[in-house]
């Protein structure tokens, strides 16, 4: 599923925790934070931005998924998700919502590790394949350039 050590996913959870705390939640007051690691090793985190309006809101999974993919980043193999309540810990773990798990399908394929945490001692793991069973993603678009070689060979969007 992933090849981080038990360390490197504390890390990477204290770092969904840290970019928590620049959520923008006045409405639900509900903090969100994520930290992306791109095949790479680079981390993005991002935050939920919450909107009046709520339909321009941005979870924190995408906001760090779009950072990323500004910055030409488009391959990842981990994201750890954090959420609470302003000045609480969480009683449960904050999954992915269903916009998020397509978004991060496109770019971390059936095989991105998810780590849901509480806190970097008390978390989950699944795979995206697991919370996203039979994801729409590049390969289901057969015909489009953006995912077959000029040969006709599939090359799943260059991203897995």
């Amino acid at each position: 599923m992933t090849n981080l050590t038990l360390d490197e996913k504390k890390a990477l959870i204290r770092m969904a925790l840290e970019a928590r705390e620049q959520a923008y939640a006045p409405y639900s007051d509900f903090m969100v934070g994520a930290a992306l690691r791109a095949e790479d090793g680079r981390i993005f985190t991002g935050c939920n931005v919450e909107n009046s309006a709520f339909t321009p809101t941005s979870c924190a999974e995408r906001t760090a998924l779009f950072k990323a993919v500004a910055e030409g980043v488009t391959r990842f193999t981990d994201i750890a998700v954090v959420g609470a309540r302003r000045g609480e810990v969480n009683k449960q773990i904050t999954s992915p919502c269903g916009d998020c798990r397509q978004a991060l399908f496109e770019f971390g394929g059936p095989e991105l590790n998810v780590i849901m945490a509480k806190t970097p001692d008390d978390f989950i793991e699944r795979s995206m394949d697991e919370l996203l069973p039979f994801g729409f993603g590049p390969s289901n678009v057969a015909g489009n350039k953006a995912v077959e070689g000029g040969g006709g060979e599939r090359i799943f969007c260059q991203n897995w």
